[in-house]
């Protein structure tokens, strides 16, 4: 199965389609990333926070695949931001992935208390790509504030930003933002948010109605219809799941085409409410933890 490549703002490809192994238990991670493997996925997206880099890559190396055909990018914690903590942050990530070089190393979260410690680990990112440790490097959850105040202090424009996106929160501001200065948007959590919701206001995007009835009319599930809308506005999708008949239909999103009225109808959808943290209320205090040596 072929998936389509987006281009980034410095020449890379990586594909349009990614795999994701947030909360994925360490345990788990091997199974469900061989078999995303086996079914043709070739981008890995993890972190250091996630906790399962080192499975990550031991499922790579298990797999025949050449590593020049494996997009891998992981996450720098804020508990590593800083010049000298982030060059050591990238240390301790390749070391567990057992990779030498990493395709996309971005920023977990900005960190709005301390900008500064923020702009020093972009700064360390900047000198790995510079370097060639890393062939991209981007920011995660950043708002369109936490942008401008980035790209007046640093000299690469991120390649990516990796944020929440899903029919139920669309966050336009960021994408605009997004758009404007070349950024490819990557959305997490890409089929629904339903990590988060847990008080049920929102129910699932997967029995929505307006979502189950496009999917209906393509013979098509509600999953692989949401992944498509992704694919057709142009951003990067990062599905996740254990469940290998899941991690197989989230992969097969070609041979069909949302209509104009239909990416309207789903745009239509967002409600404005966040399911993740709130980016501004992230602090060192509040979301610390530390992250292994390799």
């Amino acid at each position: 199965m072929t998936i389509p490549t987006l281009t980034l703002n410095n020449g890379v490809t990586m594909p349009a389609l990614g795999f994701g192994v947030f909360q994925t238990p360490p345990d788990e991670t091997i199974t469900a990333v061989q078999t995303a493997l086996e079914a043709g996925y070739r981008h890995i997206d993890t972190a250091a926070a996630y906790g399962n880099e080192r499975e990550v890559g031991e499922a790579i190396r298990r797999s025949s695949i050449p590593r020049d055909e494996v997009f891998v990018e992981t996450k720098v914690w804020i508990t590593d931001f800083g010049y000298d903590q982030t060059l050591h942050a990238f240390d301790k990530s390749a070391g567990k992935l057992g990779l030498d070089t990493l395709d996309l190393f971005i920023l977990h979260q900005a960190l709005p208390s301390r900008f500064d410690l923020t702009l020093e680990a972009y700064r360390a990112l900047e000198t790995l790509l510079a370097d060639g440790r890393v062939r991209a490097i981007g920011v995660s959850n950043f708002m369109p504030g936490h942008l401008a105040d980035l790209l007046t202090a640093s000299q690469v424009v991120p390649a990516v930003n990796q944020v929440e996106v899903h029919p139920y929160f669309r966050q336009p501001a960021v994408l605009a933002a997004d758009a404007e200065h070349g950024i490819l948007t990557q959305a997490w959590s890409p089929i629904g948010g339903i990590t988060f919701y847990r008080d049920g206001s929102h129910g699932s995007t997967l029995a929505d109605p307006v979502i189950t009835s496009i999917a209906a009319a393509h013979d098509r599930s509600p999953a692989q219809v949401m992944l498509r809308w992704h694919l057709q506005e142009g951003r990067q999708a990062i599905p996740k799941s254990v469940t290998p008949s899941r991690i197989r239909e989230n992969l097969d999103i070609a041979g069909f085409e949302l209509s104009a009225s239909e990416l309207e109808a789903i745009d239509a959808l967002d409600t404005g409410v966040r399911g993740g943290p709130e980016p501004e209320v992230i602090t060192l205090e509040t979301f610390g933890r530390e992250i292994p040596e390799a």
